[in-house]
């Protein structure tokens, strides 16, 4: 039996997705920019996939702009509104626990001659809108905190920092990839002014996403060259990609509830009978503000490849928060930054349920996850855990 369990990584394309794209590989095949009638059928698609994004998180189209990811979202976010209000202040804020994307455009920006403050989160990776409001400068023009973690499904408190943001004038942004289309967004709701989204997070392809940004607001192009995008963004359209997006998103508003049902339940058992099974394991992030579907743990004596290299190979697929780096296992920075001791959070592990996910694959999880524990812990070199050894744990409250 195959289980995918690594919806944070990316999704399966959705059958009806992959139709509504592929005439434009083929006799759909011009450019949005001609003036002929397979340009006009080109660029009539491209808008009607800008109204379908629009409509998933309450935008008007004009409001959203076609990028190539997430990532890219990010930058230009965070870039571009920096460099739009320069003249205002030249400080950010962001969180410790923002995806490599912001934090890494938060770095060039401070190499540029900005101030960038890095928030502090707590246990459960959440940012304390007190501590956002304690950072606020006269120089502060932009916040950037993600609306939730792929890391440890923790779902922030955006509204509240909207609330605090508006006070002085401050434009929010927020990275929503992995929340858009998985949860309800609201960018009305949340009062966001800028919202990173991809389209690979909810079942449409890859190399497609989109950035909102709100009407009237001022952001200077990541990418410069010709009109596409209201010339906030040049490069001829990916039209199959953004048709792709655009059917995704209209998809995903359709049948988000029935989606949420089905991985919360999933993920519930998956994580009730893991708890049960395992000893000195650790559930982490927030127990109740977080993505439906996500399900993440700190196992200890065990570091997060070799469960992953064992999952993978009786056929269940996920994550972990450890990166190898230069031949060596370097712990989450976003565990760490949690408080989780560097040697526990090495042994961290995501798995992240989608809409096609059975009964079966969490049964099948459920029984082949605690013999792999055991395996590993028979030829493990640590003799304690961490909390014996006096080191603090990350266990629920």
């Amino acid at each position: 039996m195959k289980a995918y369990f690594d919806h944070v990584a990316t999704n399966p394309l959705d059958p009806r997705v992959l139709e509504a794209m592929m005439p434009y590989f083929k006799e759909e095949f011009g450019n949005p920019q001609s003036v002929y009638d397979l340009g006009i059928r080109a660029r009539e698609a491209v808008e009607k996939a800008r109204q379908q994004v629009a409509s998933l998180i309450n935008a008007k189209p004009s409001e959203i702009i076609f990028t190539s990811s997430g990532a890219e979202s990010n930058n230009f976010a965070l870039r571009g509104i920096a460099l739009a209000r320069q003249n205002e202040g030249r400080h950010v804020i962001v969180s410790k626990v923002e995806h490599h994307s912001i934090l890494n455009s938060a770095r060039f920006l401070e190499k540029s001659g900005f101030t960038v403050t890095f928030l502090p989160v707590d246990k459960y990776g959440m940012v304390d809108p007190d501590t956002v409001k304690k950072s606020i400068t006269k120089e502060t023009t932009l916040i950037s905190i993600i609306h939730a973690s792929s890391e440890v499904g923790t779902i922030q408190p955006i509204k509240e920092i909207v609330k605090i943001a508006k006070e002085h004038n401050i434009i929010v942004h927020t990275d929503a990839v992995a929340s858009t289309g998985n949860i309800p967004v609201d960018v009305k709701d949340l009062g966001v002014d800028l919202l990173s989204m991809a389209a690979h997070q909810f079942y449409g392809p890859k190399g497609a996403g989109a950035l909102y940004v709100r009407e009237g607001l001022r952001i200077v192009p990541l990418i410069y060259g010709g009109i596409q995008e209201g010339g906030r963004r040049a490069g001829t359209e990916n039209v199959p990609a953004i048709v792709g997006m655009g059917m995704a998103a209209e998809l995903a508003k359709k049948e988000l509830p029935e989606r949420i049902d089905h991985v919360k339940r999933l993920r519930d058992r998956l994580v009730k009978e893991t708890m049960a099974r395992v000893e000195n394991i650790y559930f982490t992030g927030h127990p109740e503000e977080r993505l439906p579907g996500h399900a993440s743990f700190c196992v200890e004596f065990i570091e997060g490849e070799a469960m992953l290299l064992m999952l993978a190979a009786r056929g269940i697929y996920g994550a972990s928060g450890s990166a190898c780096s230069s031949k060596a296992l370097k712990a989450s920075p976003i565990l760490l930054s949690m408080g989780i001791p560097a040697q526990l959070a090495q042994g961290s592990v995501v798995f992240s349920l989608g809409k096609d996910n059975t009964e079966e694959e969490v049964d099948y999880f459920i029984n082949e996850f605690p013999q792999i524990i055991k395996r590993l812990r028979e030829i493990s070199p640590y003799q304690k855990g961490w909390e014996e050894a006096g080191s603090p744990a990350c266990k629920p409250e």
